[in-house]
């Protein structure tokens, strides 16, 4: 591997074909991605333009019930991983005639692309790689998922750091082997030896993947030597009777893989120990993760990001549906995908809403990352907050809900109903000072409305959060609202009608201003009370990973019984 930034394709985006749909789901689609083995990826974005990356499983997969079933039960684990350092789930449809899979787009390079142009990674940067997957990977295994396929192609590199990516192939830890063929889930040049001998499939099997990769990233060679696929996965699976020698490694990354490349799994460490091996070895900030050439090629594609429009072009439309419409959606209509082509690009749909919870009661949401969603994503993730034993609450499900329209006063079980009274609001503080962030570098500061308080040491599941801020991403955890005014009712009002996006990437906060000084953002907490805070400062880094702070200042009103719907 080798060669000069002119190896790197300059564009990761690419337009729309003519056998390429327009829309998915109420989702307009903007460029291509790309083709993997399961199917094409389209850039889109939320109504809050978030950018999301778009999946559309081939219909060979879609037209087998075992793919089907399998599929669900993927998403479904997918969504209960959340954490930094991964690109979250945000929404899919596992029932339609193709099934599809939204995640948030990070805009960095695939880790086998920047090989491949520019040979191996700094030790340095390896090691801060290896600790930031290590950390995306404590959160995907304390959601009882293993990841399966991690290799390079999944890990990008991002200016704030490196994202894991494609969950398509992740699953419960306990779940059974599903193939299409009877064969084995995975990449076989980074498997682990359990995957090639059909054993038990546990984290530690991640782990392993995790040092094929640093390896690889380091130094170009694998630890098994040159050869095919076939070939690679036979030697890991010998692991036990022919080890690999790991001499010519250099003397930092040598411990970290003789420990990950063991062929006992129970002897491997765990991704929090080997995280925290990472980061003791590393030196300098995070600001300069990535050297050149690699930072400028990530600065390239999130200028390319930028610049692609907010609405796709008109032009020849493929359906993505071929029967004759899509099926009821719970909660209101979606588009529906005509048979013909239109004259032009039809309205910009309204995207699917972050899910209304019932006050007093947690809701399982989407999250961003990127990833982060992202994250995420999101990790993404963005995004997917719930109970931190990571058991989903009851709550509707906001992929499959379309918002009430602005201003008429629907409430959020969908009946209208007239603004409430002022008077019946009592307040609990008024104007209580509040400063957020910026956070740190690997690091959740989670916001309660409620008491106010802000930790800087807050778990992104925190169940008393409203707001979990990470260098990434903002998440809201809870419906939250720009008010017109001052009053209690403009507040809810705001909430019932016109929510914000579940997540905010850090990269709209710093550059979009999507909360500004005077803004005033309300929502109904953890607790039930409605709250209001007011925006009064906006501290930008001139850094560009560094998230911006926010000073405020927060109202708290009880809300009648006779309101709380």
């Amino acid at each position: 591997m080798g060669g000069t930034r002119g190896d790197l394709p300059q564009s990761a985006l690419r337009p729309l074909g003519p056998g390429d749909p327009r829309e998915v789901s109420g989702y307009r689609l903007l460029a291509r991605i790309g083709e993997g083995g399961m199917g094409s990826v389209y850039l889109t974005r939320t109504r809050g333009r978030q950018p999301v990356a778009l999946k559309m499983i081939r219909r060979e997969y879609a037209e087998e019930p075992e793919f089907r079933r399998r599929f669900a039960r993927e998403i479904h684990a997918a969504r209960h991983v959340r954490g930094y350092h991964l690109v979250p789930v945000l929404d899919h449809d596992a029932d339609g005639p193709q099934p599809w899979l939204a995640t948030a787009y990070v805009p960095g390079l695939a880790l086998d692309e920047a090989l491949d142009a520019w040979g191996p990674l700094p030790v340095q940067t390896v090691l801060r790689l290896v600790a930031g997957v290590a950390r995306g990977l404590e959160a995907v295994h304390a959601a009882g998922v293993v990841h399966r396929d991690l290799k390079p192609g999944n890990v990008m590199l991002a200016a704030d750091g490196p994202w894991v990516i494609d969950f398509g192939i992740a699953r419960a830890a306990d779940s059974t082997r599903l193939t299409r063929s009877g064969g084995l889930v995975g990449t076989p040049q980074f498997m682990s030896p359990e995957q090639g001998t059909g054993g038990h499939i546990t984290p530690a099997s991640d782990v392993f993947s995790l040092g094929l990769i640093a390896a690889v990233a380091a130094t170009g060679l694998h630890p098994y030597g040159p050869g095919g696929a076939l070939t690679i996965a036979t030697q890991i699976a010998n692991t036990a009777e022919r080890p690999p020698d790991l001499s010519v490694y250099p003397d930092p990354l040598r411990p970290l893989l003789e420990r990950t490349l063991t062929a006992d799994p129970a002897a491997r460490p765990a991704p929090g120990e080997l995280r925290a091996w990472c980061e003791r070895l590393t030196e300098g900030g995070p600001a300069d993760w990535l050297p050149e050439p690699w930072a400028a090629a990530v600065a390239d594609r999130e200028r390319e990001l930028a610049g692609v429009p907010a609405e796709a072009p008109a032009g020849g439309y493929v359906p993505t549906r071929l029967d004759a419409g899509p099926p009821p959606h719970r909660g209101g209509p979606v588009p529906s995908f005509p048979s013909t082509a239109p004259a032009q690009a039809p309205p910009r749909p309204a995207m699917p809403p972050a899910a209304v919870r019932t006050p007093g009661r947690r809701r399982t949401a989407t999250v961003i990352a990127a990833a982060a969603a992202l994250v995420t994503a999101a990790g993404t993730a963005w995004m997917l907050t719930g109970r931190a034993d990571g058991g989903a609450t009851a709550a509707p499900d906001p992929t499959r809900s379309n918002p009430p329209a602005h201003g008429t006063g629907a409430t959020a079980g969908g009946g209208a109903k007239d603004k409430p009274d002022s008077a019946s609001y009592k307040p609990l503080f008024t104007d209580r000072p509040l400063r957020i962030g910026p956070p740190a570098m690997g690091a959740a500061i989670s916001v309660d409305l409620d008491t106010p308080e802000v930790s800087s040491r807050g778990r992104i599941g925190d169940p008393s959060a409203e707001i979990t801020y990470l260098v990434n991403l903002m998440t809201l955890r809870t419906p939250m609202a720009k008010s017109p005014g001052p009053s209690p009712e403009d507040c809810r009002q705001a909430v019932t009608s016109a929510p914000l996006p579940t997540a905010i990437p850090s990269t709209e906060l710093t550059r979009d201003g999507t909360v500004n000084e005077g803004d005033r953002l309300c929502t109904v907490t953890s607790e039930g009370n409605l709250a209001m805070l007011r925006i009064t400062g906006v501290t930008r880094s001139e850094a560009a990973f560094q998230p911006p702070a926010f000073t405020g200042e927060v109202t708290l009103w009880t809300i009648p019984a006779d309101h709380r719907r």
